[in-house]
């Protein structure tokens, strides 16, 4: 390192100098207002009291409005923290403090008769002085000069007609667009009101034309009386538009006559609440609905994974979620004191239990390693379980229970969210099978009737981690969800094709532990028609060589297809009996190929297989055959093909109001007169008659 220069050391010196000057306006004992003067324009301004704050009274003195220019009253420590409008409020700290002086008068000009106000605009103009000291002897002093004006406010009259803007699509906002000058005539603008015909004389010739000049409804193509169109087609003026040129389409509208709006579904219920119509219960699927007419919504999971924290709770649908959050975008959510309706439009109160966690390693991940002092903590929800007690149409009872602690910053929360419909004769927790149909979101029951042991399973993945199959684990298959998962499974590039096929189809048919699935959620064990048998496809066996190629595997069972056939074959309470009539199971192959990467470094390889569920409702009963008059009628059916011959005539009919009955009629017949008149000369006798 270089030594330092003479300069250098110089300008290190003045800068210690500096540093220990005290600043501008700072007493004995490093003790200042900073700033130490204020121009004040506003009711409020703050400063700073820099230094120890411990035993120092400070005050306020509101000098006479009489005294003497230049000069200010005495400053003595005797003063008090009021002065006539004046208030000091003062926020201790560490060798800090903040002092704020307030204005405690209103700030608007004097009305006829009124008080305590402002009689000229400027309405305050004070010198103030703000004292910090110890006992008698002052440590620092602030000077403020306050000079407010008034508040501006409007006096007069207030007029509550709102201003009324009519459809553009019918009549225009502006009937003068070139009146762009308020109070004024402008040039060549001959719409304009206030133009004096002395003055319109000297730009008659020159007008705006167009929209811009004032010529917003013009006459369109189609008119008959329009002479605009350069090429006149050869079916004008015989197919033109008669009309007036309030029946227009350049605003938007062509015809201003009944508009039906369109039947939009809206997310908040109009319960019948009236003696003459009541609300009359709820169905499967509908959305509870609060006492305020809105949806009692729980935290869910939507179609992409992520929580929905404004979800409906729909009747009858039993749900558990998960949902991770963090402190920072934790969101609380509907109170626990909103009241349902019970669906005959009475209301009942929750009944709340809260609990407290002391297991939080169930729900909390550490994300973060902060240190003790630093850490914000809050108490939040952990998990909220419902339980909604129902009979026929009807919520006889809502038991809450919320498990509650504490969330501090950089902890990851999984929050739990359960939802359980149980009916009002159930014992025990366990619902009674007063529909022994299967309801939406319940797991579909499997059996191995071919075993000593019944139970069977019907599930499917639910990857964790990297998606490995090695760590996946499952779920069961739940009636009326479509659902389609997967995981990934490391191949060698030197494994036998015939192995893997086999190693792949292991898997899939762990998820399927079942001979027969249950046709309805009651089903028995012991009664071999409540199950229907699982139509199993095998996966086509393939005898292809691939000629001792490596990493290379035709037909590869990786995708298992389930199907459910269900159908409704009534109802209990007016909640739909659901029943599964079938069960397939099929194979998809592919054809895996190892994929290589950067210099081929690695001879494994990733192989996605996927098992996906899908339900195909059909009726309960075939229909009935399509009879002949059926067949012959569906030609001339309007909504199974394109061309509807029965609306040929549509004009002529009650049912077209585009055009006056009459009008209608007459144009119709002279078309008809026409067709005849076209059909007769194209006779060849006409011409013979013609001749002669």
């Amino acid at each position: 390192m270089g030594t330092l220069s003479f300069g250098a050391l110089l300008l290190l010196l003045l800068l210690l100098l500096l540093r220990a000057v005290p600043c501008p306006g700072q007493l004995a004992g490093d003790t200042v207002f900073q700033p130490s003067f204020i121009h004040m324009s506003g009711p409020r301004v703050n400063s700073f009291f820099l230094g120890n704050s411990s035993g120092v009274n400070f005050s306020i003195i509101l000098s006479p409005r009489d005294a003497e220019p230049g000069k200010l009253q005495l400053a003595n420590c005797s003063g008090s923290k009021r002065a006539g409008d004046w208030n000091l409020d003062v926020t201790p700290g560490v060798n800090i403090s903040k002092v704020t002086v307030s204005l405690s008068r209103t700030l608007e000009l004097c009305l006829p008769n009124a008080t305590e106000c402002c009689p000229s605009p400027l309405c305050v103009v004070e010198t103030l002085q703000v004292l910090a000291c110890r006992g008698s002897v002052m440590l620092a002093q602030l000077l403020i000069q306050a000079e407010i004006f008034a508040n501006s406010s409007f006096a007069g009259n207030v007029s509550e007609n709102a201003t009324i803007i009519p459809n553009q699509a019918f009549k225009p906002l502006g009937s003068c667009p070139c009146n762009l000058t308020a109070g004024a005539c402008d040039v060549r603008c001959c719409c304009d009101l206030e133009c004096t015909p002395d003055l319109q004389q000297l730009f008659n010739g020159s007008c705006f034309t167009g929209v811009f000049g004032g010529d917003v409804n013009p006459p369109y193509d189609q008119l008959c009386s329009s002479q605009s169109m350069e090429y006149t087609p050869e079916w004008f003026p015989f197919l033109c538009v008669q009309s007036s040129l309030d029946n227009t389409p350049f605003l938007g509208y062509f015809y201003h006559g009944s508009i039906s709006s369109p039947q939009v579904p809206s997310f908040k219920i109009l319960l019948q609440t009236s003696p003459g119509k009541p609300f009359t219960g709820y169905r499967e699927g509908d959305p509870i609905i609060t006492e305020e007419d809105e949806y009692f919504t729980v935290p869910q999971q939507s179609m992409a994974g992520q929580c929905v924290g404004n979800a409906p709770v729909a009747y009858l649908h039993n749900f558990d979620v998960k949902c991770p959050t963090s402190l920072g975008s934790y969101k609380e959510g509907l109170p626990h004191d909103v009241r349902i309706n019970t669906g005959t439009a009475d209301f009942i109160q929750q009944n709340v239990v809260y609990r407290a966690i002391t297991d939080r390693g169930k729900f909390i991940t550490e994300s973060e390693n902060l240190l003790a002092a630093e850490v914000l903590c809050q108490n939040v929800t952990f998990a909220e379980h419902y339980k909604f007690i129902w009979k026929d149409k009807n919520i006889e009872q809502v038991n809450v229970t919320v498990f509650f602690g504490s969330l501090c910053d950089g902890e990851i929360l999984t929050q739990r969210f359960t939802v359980e419909f149980l009916s009002l004769n159930s014992t025990n927790g366990e619902e009674l099978f007063e529909n022994p149909g299967y309801q939406v979101g319940k797991p579909v029951k499997a059996a191995n009737l071919n075993d000593s042991d019944s139970l069977g399973s019907l599930n499917i993945w639910q990857p964790a981690g990297r998606g490995l199959c090695a760590s996946a684990t499952d779920r069961p298959v739940l009636f009326g969800v479509d659902s389609y998962s997967g995981c990934i499974l490391e191949v060698d590039i030197n494994e036998d094709c015939n192995l893997l096929r086999g190693n792949v189809t292991e898997k899939l048919n762990a998820l399927i532990q079942a001979t027969h699935i249950g046709k309805r959620d009651n089903s028995s064990y012991s009664d071999l028609n409540d199950w229907v048998e699982i139509i199993r496809l095998d996966p086509f066996s393939s005898n292809v060589s691939t000629g001792g190629l490596k990493g290379f595997c035709p037909d590869i069972p990786a995708n298992l297809n389930i199907r459910i056939i269900f159908a409704k074959v009534g109802a209990v309470q007016g909640i739909p009996q659901q029943e599964i009539l079938a069960v397939q199971i099929s194979y998809s192959t592919v054809l895996w190929q190892f994929q290589c990467g950067l210099g081929c470094r690695n001879t494994l390889s990733f192989l996605p297989i996927t098992a996906s569920v899908q339900f195909i409702e059909v009726p309960a009963q075939p229909p009935p055959p399509v009879t002949r008059y059926q067949k012959i009628y569906a030609e001339f059916d309007c909504n199974q093909n394109e061309v509807c011959w029965p609306q040929l005539l549509y004009p002529l009919t009650r049912f077209y109001t585009g055009e006056p009955y009459s009008q209608c009629l007459a144009k119709g017949l002279f078309l008809a007169f026409l067709v005849l008149l076209a059909t007769i000369m194209s006779n060849p006798w006409f011409s013979k008659l013609w001749n002669r």
